[in-house]
């Protein structure tokens, strides 16, 4: 998706109204409004599929269906029921897999996916799928890695043994192809990779877990404290480049049960309190969201803050992505962690911490496999002056 410049504004304008909290009569008086420019439809819908927001803004296209070119409506409504139709096939393998897990004593919380779209928006139907993930906790990974082979799903990645214990420290997920296509299945042990410095708690996430009904089946997904805690480092971690993940985390932010004393605290601890205030002033400033009075008087302030969400805000707005492997992302990364400890963890981890790259690019007998380090330390290196 080319990125969104002036020739894009009245397409980006859409988009937003579409995905926006305001209510229904507002969106619709505003999108009739914008309809009255010359709009490039197959431009719009492509924008909107580069941020994960078609089913949305099919919603509430439909509410202003006589300014909508009867063609382009079908072809929209189309895309809806290819999406409904993903979703109904990725709910049923969610069940597969989660009763098969169950069955072997295995605990399982599907999140992000078909659990958000119940979750924030109770229809599955308005969340744009693209795959299956769940958490599970470590050392579940090698029975759970193999009960989703016998269903059919085949892991991207390959490991020895010392190569699997040392990605069980360093990495997060297993990626898995099905029958249907790739990466349907992700299983994860943890929230991100071990080099961001963020500290999630697992065994903590599986005990406040809330239940959920997807297509029917109870299933447990992380209480709404948890997701947005999670869901904003999520989006930190690919620079909010979706608005997706800011619609989903306005979704949350607009619970009235919300505990955000708790939700304060527990930033504090991971030390993600400005990664969480970006996230919410982004959510407020493009969705309209309201940022609650308990938010703002449980999530402490700093100045780096609103010049983070001016510069990230622009680059949503432009569609350009980071490289996440250059020395300004990193750079952002530190950027966006308040406290200087969780700067010097973040940068000792990045350096020090070898993964699949360094596996793949030089074969070590196992003897030698501390030496990973110094490959990924002159890997690094190699790559930064390129940069």
């Amino acid at each position: 998706m080319p990125g969104t410049s002036t020739t894009l504004d009245a397409e980006w304008s859409f988009v937003l109204t579409a995905c926006s909290e305001r209510s229904r009569e507002e969106k619709t008086a505003r999108l009739h409004a914008l309809s009255r420019a010359p709009v490039r439809w197959k431009l719009l819908f492509d924008l909107a599929d580069h941020h994960r927001t078609q089913p949305l803004l099919y919603q509430a296209l439909v509410g202003i269906a006589d300014a909508v070119p009867p063609a382009e409506m079908s072809a929209l409504k189309h895309l809806y029921q290819t999406n409904l139709h993903k979703a109904l096939f990725l709910s049923r393998e969610l069940i597969r897999i989660a009763d098969r897990l169950s069955v072997l004593g295995i605990e399982v919380m599907p999140y992000k996916g078909l659990a958000l779209a119940e979750l924030a928006y109770g229809d599955i139907a308005l969340r744009q799928v693209g795959d299956i993930d769940m958490l599970i906790r470590p050392q579940d990974l090698p029975r759970a890695r193999a009960a989703v082979r016998e269903l059919g799903y085949t892991p991207h990645l390959v490991f020895s043994k010392m190569e699997e214990r040392a990605y069980l420290k360093s990495g997060y997920e297993c990626a898995f192809d099905g029958a249907a296509g790739p990466n349907l299945l992700e299983l994860q042990w943890a929230i991100q990779p071990r080099f961001y410095a963020m500290d999630f708690e697992m065994g903590g996430l599986f005990q406040r877990a809330a239940t959920i009904t997807v297509a029917g089946h109870a299933v447990k997904t992380p209480s709404s404290e948890d997701l947005l805690l999670v869901l904003s480092a999520h989006a930190a971690k690919h620079v909010w480049g979706r608005l997706i993940w800011l619609c989903d985390i306005a979704r949350i932010m607009s619970l009235a049960s919300l505990d955000w004393d708790w939700i304060g605290s527990q930033a504090g601890e991971l030390g993600i309190v400005r990664i969480l205030r970006v996230t919410m002033l982004l959510a407020n400033r493009l969705l309209d969201v309201a940022i609650p009075p308990a938010a703002q008087a449980n999530l402490s302030e700093d100045a780096a803050t609103l010049s983070l969400v001016e510069e990230i805000q622009m680059q949503i707005a432009s569609g350009a992505e980071y490289n996440v492997e250059s020395l300004a992302y990193f750079r952002l990364m530190m950027r966006l962690r308040e406290r200087p400890s969780d700067r010097l963890r973040f940068l000792r981890r990045l350096v020090f911490t070898p993964g699949p790259g360094e596996w793949q690019a030089v074969r070590l007998p196992a003897q030698l496999f501390p030496l990973y380090r110094l490959i990924r330390l002159s890997r690094l290196a190699a790559r930064f002056v390129r940069s």
